[in-house]
């Protein structure tokens, strides 16, 4: 006979987690307590119960492990919201364990009580409260379950507080069955070989990788299929990384500020492969001008309420993504054969569509921020985990770092989340302990949650923070500047802090740097000498410099602005 708190910690134990994000309370002082009398679990005290969550979702996208974070009730549960809507927006696999008030006291507006459930219910894919110590090591069970399979994403056990104290025989299940969830894994062979019938006819095929790919760990499969075929690869923001970008056969990201041959390639394919991924607004921008051209679309993902959402599709497939693109590699036999002809045709317009280098951008006497990143990817050889929070310097190293490996790229994509940069990178390292890891972040966004220094220096995790700092809101300022006839309305931040010195009063290294000829001596040093500290570079940049190409809103793929049109 154990307690139900003993019961939450040997279930996280049954489940192989090693590391779990958190907050103590008055409601999950029992689960506390029961983590301080082992040592299996390793728990990381963060500084606010939203960096717990973010930090659990990055410890998830960079390994291929559940991500888990336990907080307490009321406002530790209500701080999470945020950091569980970015994980279900990015279909991330994450138990968030939160404590609640006694049973006898639910729905009393007790001290720091909530409706967790009701409350999170639009943002996860599942949750339970449970009231009976006898059912909670199998609704941890399903929770884990759940968070895995299918589309991932993030899934919250609430937990009473007299549950973890009351006694009960421990007996975790070795599997679950339940009766409402069997998602599909095997895709149907039928529209299998409908897709690659159309695959074998096409002219201009282009292959569209999402996150899906990452998630399902399906990119060395893709990347063979794609090589089989010789066609065109683009990502999406999330799938970057899903096909190595400095391959031949990668034209870039797609969408919004994607490159202009991934954009007109998409646009004027007549078959698209779409694998993992969910034809978002950011992707194809106006779907009425997606409609003009004639294409052929074969959509290959877990979820079926993806497929045909926003674009109909031609061939529906519904499977785990690396499943059906086995079953699509053993069908090309000796006897499968494309259009050579044409596809070279084909890839000889790509590279036209290339020669205009459309991530070209002007130089200055200050530090431009595309320049920034360029040398963080050559210093780091193109090998490193990096972290973004959002605006124009999440699309700078979505840009301009080359990523060749799945799982590099963290970064909200659905949801845009300010503030996940630096926990993020807390969670990267947590699960990859030898990795270099940087946040490439912004003035505004690194605030969100720097209280999050403190958090790395108790646990000496050696981050390196990449500031683009242009004393502005600089996404915010770039769209006032082209649709608000430049009434720059609340972009300014005119009262910033001083960086270094803030770094230094954490026990961090602090650097600014103003001038281009020493961005790179800084990084060398950052990732050299001061290898196992965390260093927080502020980079002073070009305040106008602006993110190309850029897709405006309710304009098609094929209506880019370019640098070169301003």
């Amino acid at each position: 006979m154990i307690s139900g708190a003993e019961i939450v910690i040997r279930c996280l134990q049954e489940e192989k987690v090693d590391c779990v994000f958190g907050y103590p309370g008055g409601s999950v002082l029992h689960i506390y307590d029961a983590l301080f009398k082992q040592d299996q679990v390793k728990h990381i005290l963060v500084r606010h119960e939203q960096a717990a969550v973010h930090a659990a979702d990055a410890y998830s996208r960079s390994s291929q492990k559940v991500g888990v974070a336990l907080v307490t009730s009321g406002p530790g549960v209500t701080n999470t919201i945020t950091g569980i809507a970015t994980a279900y927006s990015d279909s991330i696999p994450m138990v968030v364990i939160t404590g609640q008030v006694p049973t006898a006291y639910i729905g009393q507006d007790a001290f720091q009580e909530c409706d967790t459930v009701g409350i999170t219910r639009p943002c996860v894919k599942h949750n339970f409260l449970v009231k009976d110590v006898k059912d909670l090591a199998s609704t941890i069970k399903k929770a884990f379950h759940i968070a895995a399979t299918g589309r991932p994403g993030p899934v919250v056990v609430d937990v009473p507080k007299d549950v973890t104290a009351q006694m009960c025989e421990f007996e975790y299940p070795k599997t679950i069955q339940m009766r409402s969830y069997n998602p599909v894994v095997k895709g149907h062979l039928g529209q299998i070989k409908k897709a690659v019938q159309l695959l074998q006819e096409a002219k201009r095929p282009i292959i569209y990788a999402g996150g899906g790919v990452i998630l399902s760990d399906a990119a060395e499969k893709l990347t063979d299929l794609a090589r089989k075929l010789d066609f065109p690869v683009t990502n999406t923001l999330m799938g970057l990384g899903s096909y190595p970008a400095t391959d031949r056969q990668s034209v870039g990201m797609l969408g919004m500020h994607g490159t202009y041959e991934a954009n007109m390639a998409m646009h004027h394919a007549d078959v698209v492969l779409a694998v993992g991924a969910r034809f978002d607004d950011r992707v194809i921008g106006n779907p009425a001008h997606f409609g003009d051209e004639p294409r052929k679309i074969i959509h290959v993902d877990i979820d079926p309420s993806s497929i045909s959402k926003r674009v109909k599709v031609d061939v529906p497939i519904v499977g785990n993504v690396p499943d059906v693109l086995d079953e699509m590699l053993k069908l090309m036999d000796a006897s499968f054969k494309t259009d050579k002809v044409a596809v070279g045709d084909w890839w000889k317009q790509i590279e036209e569509w290339r020669g205009r280098d459309c991530l070209r951008y002007r130089q200055s006497e200050l530090i431009m921020p595309q320049y920034v990143v360029q040398k963080l990817y050559e210093v780091t050889g193109g090998d490193a985990y990096i972290t973004s929070d959002v605006g124009q310097h999440q699309m700078f190293a979505a840009q301009y770092y080359k990523f060749d490996k799945p799982r590099r790229w963290i970064n909200s994509g659905g949801l845009g989340t300010m503030g996940v940069g630096l926990p993020y990178g807390m969670g990267v390292l947590m699960a990859n302990p030898e990795a270099q890891v940087a946040c490439i972040t912004g003035e505004g966004s690194i605030q969100m949650n720097i209280q999050e220094l403190s958090t790395c220096k108790q646990y000496g995790l050696p981050l390196k923070i990449i500031n683009l700092n242009n004393g502005m809101l600089g996404m915010v300022r770039q769209w006032q500047e082209m649709f608000y006839s430049k009434r720059y309305s609340q972009s300014y931040v005119t009262s910033l802090p001083d960086f270094v010195k803030l770094a230094e009063s954490y026990g961090h290294v602090g650097m600014k740097i103003e001038k281009p000829e020493d961005v790179e001596p800084a990084l060398r040093q950052a990732f050299t000498e001061y290898k196992d500290r965390l260093v927080f570079m502020d980079f002073i940049i070009d305040p106008t410099a602006n993110v190309f190409p850029m897709v405006a809103a309710g304009k098609g793929l094929t209506e880019m602005i370019l640098a070169e049109d301003l």
